[in-house]
């Protein structure tokens, strides 16, 4: 192939635009102002009072020795921490955005930091303390097993944005249960493990980064290397086969060299979160500006330095807002960076724009209408099924009752044991009840007013509003009552939902667009609650563990009136416009044709939505998954029509939430999991499987 001369002081980039090597020298220069800026101020911080002059007396080796055992201790293990962290990641979140043509791929879409974080908690748990190479080759198997999990459930037919960060989010959620377990089950031996798992980069000496940083660095190399292929590879399969690119090969090595990045992040500082996708994203808005950005032997060493100035720049920035202890110490730098990576995700959701018609899985397509007598039956069936878990639910427990002791409890002739442990469980089983089926209800009305059957109350950020606002009731008034803690969940589950329905209608309300901004609010108010509960308590972090996992211990019938007064209002109002969801489901015209006003009646479907999911977390905390698998299965059992999916649903979620509640209660008695972690492991597996079914719908 004949090459052609280069063309003076500007060469091409792979699309044929001008590099302008200066623009690109100008850019680095100023980036590398900038993190040395962010860096001298990052020294002066910390709780010690170790100022500019005490470190430029430390320079010239004039300091006084307390002063430098500070910083060669605290200062430069932390500062070189945030460095190698943001290294790693934005390389990381580089190549895997190359590599999958995904702008919103990193390590974190792709659970690679949840993967690695599950491994090394059960090494905690099994009393394992490996040397950190070893540590850094458990963190690489266990993220390269999560990356290649969602890799896998994310390709095949309509491929996307969204069928990455769904799958990400469904494997990471699971991932985080089983890590929140853990948590849970073995405080002693996982002590510090739940502040380490959102990132933080406080250091004890600098052997951590003493074996990652060649690592790091070794790696770099190779994908320098690899710049040229990944410059072809991004112009499709075919296209870099015939340029002679190995694609195979090239993707493989390239997914292999970001997971082992990751991993190395992790062993050093544990997740932080969305510096990979937070850092590549913010270099390639410049690429309009500098075309030269876009050929990967400057995008690389450009998303390493904007990874460093994402991290040190979230350091600095907690500690100048909370302090040298609390923005230092007690809150890791990976809280401030995910908040800031969920604005970045929503940023870019935003900005999407629908490439095709949104594919259902198969599961969530309408099953064949069954006549009136198999709908009765699964009725009677799924009615029966709830009936036995309830009694089920209330006989079992650390305390193993009978049926003719609750006989005994309903007609007041039960004995002071047995009144004792009734009066405890009776509201538990009332809460996951009522719970489950709010959850449910809530999620099938998302999903048809959404037009996307893979939408569910915590998937688009709606649980987790709530969830913020009822956290901020519980550490600020330590003494909230059940009407505090109620009205602040359906505040915060508002705001949500009119800020993702809100950010999603802009320009026609797309069902991928809805859904990845809702994954970024909801990963924002993650945030926000981890740093709430940091901030507030964090010496009782698995009080505050057992509430977000969803759990019915301790609740009170007050707790329960609530839900079931949402119920009351919800039901009848959904019942009246079960036609409106059906219509409404298909297309924004064909309501209108039947005069359906989708602007009065989308409105009023989510905001029984938004009541429901509320006042379901205001009694047992956050619960995921319940919304999504509960509607699906209900359609696969009567249909799509909604006055058949929604009574099945609820008696569906209400199942489910009670099995969950019980075997949490039971398999490990007298200890207890919660519910919602049971919920989470038996959701999850549906929803992998509904991602598989549709890779070749």
């Amino acid at each position: 192939m004949t090459r052609t001369a280069p063309v003076p002081a500007r060469t091409a980039d792979a699309g044929g635009a001008p590099t302008r090597p200066l623009r690109v020298a100008g850019v680095a220069t100023v980036g590398a102002v900038l993190a040395l800026l962010l860096a001298a101020v990052h020294l002066t911080q910390g709780t010690a009072d170790v100022g500019v002059g005490d470190l430029l007396r430390f320079v010239v080796g004039a300091g006084t020795e307390q002063a430098d055992a500070v910083v060669i201790a605290s200062r430069i293990p932390r500062l070189l921490a945030g460095v190698l962290v943001g290294v790693a990641l934005g390389l990381a979140g580089c190549v895997l955005q190359t590599i999958s043509r995904n702008s919103l791929a990193s390590p974190d879409t792709l659970g690679v930091g949840r993967g690695a974080y599950v491994l090394i908690v059960a090494l905690s748990v099994a009393g394992l303390a490996l040397p950190v190479p070893f540590a850094g080759a458990v963190a690489f198997v266990g993220g390269l097993a999560a990356a290649a999990l969602v890799l896998v459930l994310s390709s095949g037919v309509g491929s996307g944005p969204t069928r990455l960060v769904l799958a990400g989010s469904a494997v990471g959620l699971a991932l985080e249960s089983v890590t929140v377990a853990l948590l849970l089950l073995f405080e002693e031996q996982t002590v510090g493990l739940y502040a380490w798992g959102s990132g933080t980069l406080s250091q004890f000496g600098m052997t951590s980064m003493a074996w990652m940083a060649p690592v790091v660095a070794v790696a770099f190399l190779l994908l320098l290397t690899l710049s040229t292929e990944l410059d072809l590879h991004g112009l499709g399969d075919d296209s870099a086969s015939v340029l002679g690119v190995n694609v195979r090969r090239t993707r493989l090595f390239g997914v292999l060299l970001a997971v082992l990045l990751s991993a190395a992040a992790v062993t050093v500082a544990g997740p932080v979160g969305f510096v990979g996708l937070a850092a590549p994203a913010i270099v390639r808005l410049l690429v309009p500006l500098v075309p030269g950005l876009a050929r990967h032997r400057a995008l690389l060493p450009m998303s390493a330095l904007a990874g460093i100035i994402v991290v040190i720049g979230a350091d600095v920035l907690a500690r100048l807002a909370l302090g040298a202890q609390v923005g230092g110490v007690e809150v890791p730098t990976g809280v401030v960076t995910s908040f800031l990576g969920a604005l970045v995700l929503v940023g870019l959701a935003c900005r999407y724009r629908q490439s095709g018609p949104t594919r259902a899985a198969p599961a969530a397509r309408s099953a064949r209408l069954r006549g009136r007598a198999g709908f009765v039956v699964v009725l009677v069936v799924v009615a029966v099924g709830t009936v036995g878990a309830a009694t089920a639910a209330t006989l079992l427990g650390d305390a193993k009752l009978l049926t003719g002791d609750v006989v005994n409890y309903l007609t007041g002739r039960s004995g002071p044991l047995v009144t004792f442990v009734l009066d405890a469980r009776v509201p538990r089983v009332l809460a996951a009840l009522t719970a489950g089926a709010a959850l449910a209800i809530a999620g099938a009305v998302i999903q048809a007013a959404c037009r996307n059957p893979l939408a569910e109350p915590g998937i688009i950020g709606v649980t987790g509003g709530a969830g913020l606002g009822a956290v901020l009731a519980i550490t600020l008034v330590p003494v909230a009552g059940t009407a505090l803690i109620t009205g602040s969940a359906l505040v915060g589950a508002a705001v949500a939902t009119l800020a993702v329905f809100g950010l999603a209608a802009r320009g026609g309300l797309d069902s991928d667009r809805l859904v990845l901004i809702g994954v970024g609010v909801s990963a924002a108010a993650a945030a926000a609650i981890t740093f709430v509960i940091l901030l507030s308590d964090p010496f009782n972090v698995g009080k505050a563990l057992t509430w977000l996992s969803g759990s019915t211990y301790g609740r009170t019938l007050p707790q329960v009136v609530p839900v079931v007064l949402a119920l009351l209002v919800a039901v009848p109002i959904l019942w009246r416009s079960r036609r409106e969801l059906d219509l409404v489901a298909v297309d924004d015209d064909t309501p209108r044709v039947a005069g359906i006003a989708l602007e009065r009646s989308r409105p009023l479907l989510l905001g029984l939505a938004c009541l429901l999911t509320a006042m379901a977390v205001s009694a047992v905390g956050v619960i995921s998954f319940v919304g999504l698998v509960a509607p699906h299965a209900a359609r696969a059992l009567v249909g799509a029509k909604h006055e058949r999916v929604l009574p099945v649903t609820a008696l569906l979620g209400a199942l489910l939430v009670s099995v969950a509640d019980t075997v949490g209660r039971t398999v490990i008695a007298p200890g207890q999991l919660p519910a919602g972690l049971v919920a989470a492991l038996v959701g999850t597996p549906y929803f992998v499987w509904l991602l598989w079914r549709s890779r070749t719908a």
